[in-house]
């Protein structure tokens, strides 16, 4: 059996303004029309005895990512929560295991979330390569062959005139990411593959190399795991134990360091989308060479990528630029330099501003709700509560809450009171008063909450009940 791993921790800094530290890129429909995470759960269909899936994320994106896996059928799926970041090394030993004791004899596929994949079984006649190399011990990881000199990608050396046998090689060494004039040594050569950050091995072997070279990592991975509780659909790891990890890759804690790694070449049109330049080169693009999304008109355009979400984009007279809108940030950048983007973010949460953080629509497990308008004393959501879904018990010491229904029914607790509302019905929510919201209607319900108060910030809440386990 195959235990699928899908790590889907990372941040995506450099697509911002769609990729937000609280919804990243993996959980957008970048490429597709599923959200990239997605996209990687349903591939596991092209995979022969693929079982259950781990899948290792924020503790922030919890709701996201069980609510993503249910709809793209990976409801078995166990959910790990990390508490903060410690990169792959650890994510992988925590699942390896998982994985070891529920499915001991098991191999472990480990994906990154957020990669585009675009030949399915391609991808699993490369899997199907690497099984035997696995079966025997053997730590298997896949490369691409490149196109292009790249810099933003690490490569992984074969020995010389191996790189084109298209079978498993031994791995000469693995080279970090190089100046252009390097990368077009490499592309000369024919003996380097792009790192593809996809690893086939048993969990047995992968803690045993790195309990050798890093058994830090293994040690406190076994006492966050003893020390994990299960919550609601999700195992929680303990932070404190975490927090001692070691933060490492797979590629520095293991793979550059054993013997026992080889490469399987994978020709199923990979793309690790790490910015603006790698979505327009994976997509549709028109007759001038621009990829259009959204409401856009572009006159006189060429090799663009241009991306609304909220309003008409319009562009004109210009060639090989980005334009990326959102409801509170633009981008306009050069594709040459889309990697700089995570400089504007940088200045950005030096400034402690939230276009770094959240969208002006934050998701929440109950539903969502969008910023309209503020002030000095007052603010105004539109909050969208799905069927069956309820906000906790809460109050605030803060500030006082008018709820107007737009669409569908509400029942409202306030204090000992319960409270139905239908369309066009209000009620008022003073300051200090335990409060609920709940939608037991088969529509989602939308309403309009104005604030107001001397505090408005979202840590002014107090939660006495909370069927998310947020309490």
């Amino acid at each position: 059996m195959i235990i699928p791993v899908i790590l889907s921790g990372g941040s995506g800094v450099r697509l911002w303004p769609l990729s937000r530290t609280m919804y990243p890129k993996q959980l957008l429909p970048l490429f597709s029309e599923r959200t990239m995470l997605q996209d990687t759960a349903m591939r596991l269909s092209s995979i022969d005895d693929a079982g259950p899936a781990i899948c290792v994320c924020n503790e922030e994106h919890r709701f996201l990512v069980a609510e993503q896996l249910r709809e793209a059928g990976c409801g078995r799926a166990t959910v790990v929560l990390e508490p903060f970041g410690r990169n792959t090394a650890p994510a992988a030993a925590v699942a390896a295991m998982l994985a070891s004791a529920s499915h001991p004899g098991s191999l472990m596929l480990v994906m990154p979330a957020d990669h585009v994949i675009t030949d399915a079984e391609a991808f699993a006649a490369a899997i199907a390569k690497g099984l035997p190399e696995a079966e025997t011990g053997m730590l298997v990881t896949f490369g691409i062959a490149p196109s292009a000199p790249e810099t933003g990608y690490g490569y992984i050396r074969v020995p010389e005139g191996r790189g084109q046998c298209g079978a498993a090689c031994p791995v000469a060494a693995f080279v970090e990411k190089p100046v252009r004039a390097k990368a077009e040594e490499y592309l000369a050569s024919g003996d380097y593959f792009w790192n593809s950050g996809i690893f086939l091995f048993s969990p047995e072997a992968y803690l045993e190399e790195l309990g050798k070279y890093d058994p830090a990592i293994v040690a406190t991975c076994r006492q966050t795991l003893r020390l994990s509780r299960q919550d609601l659909d999700f195992l929680r790891l303990d932070p404190e134990a975490f927090a001692a990890c070691p933060s490492d890759s797979i590629d520095y804690a293991v793979m550059e360091k054993t013997s026992r790694a080889v490469v399987v070449p994978l020709d199923a049109g990979w793309n690790d989308v790490g910015a603006w330049s790698s979505l327009w080169e994976v997509q549709a693009r028109d007759d001038e060479g621009n990829v259009k999304r959204g409401d856009v008109i572009a006159h006189g355009v060429s090799n663009s990528y241009l991306h609304s979400t909220s309003r008409l984009v319009a562009a004109v007279g210009i060639e090989g630029q980005v334009i990326v809108e959102t409801a509170d940030a633009v981008l306009v950048a050069s594709k040459e330099r889309v990697q700089e983007v995570k400089a504007i973010v940088e200045e950005l949460k030096r400034q402690e501003r939230d276009e770094p953080m959240i969208h002006r629509r934050v998701y929440r497990p109950w539903g969502s709700y969008e910023t309209i308008d503020e002030g000095a004393r007052f603010k105004v959501k539109r909050i969208t509560v799905s069927p069956g879904a309820a906000l906790s018990l809460q109050m605030h010491h803060h500030r006082a809450e008018h709820w107007i229904v737009v669409t569908g029914t509400a029942l409202v607790t306030v204090e000992d009171r319960q409270i139905p509302l239908e369309e066009n019905q209000s009620t008022y929510i003073p300051v200090g008063a335990w409060h609920r919201l709940e939608n037991r209607g088969k529509m989602p319900l939308e309403l309009i909450e104005v604030q107001s108060g001397d505090y408005l910030g979202e840590d002014d809440i107090v939660r006495r009940e909370d069927i998310y386990g947020r309490a």
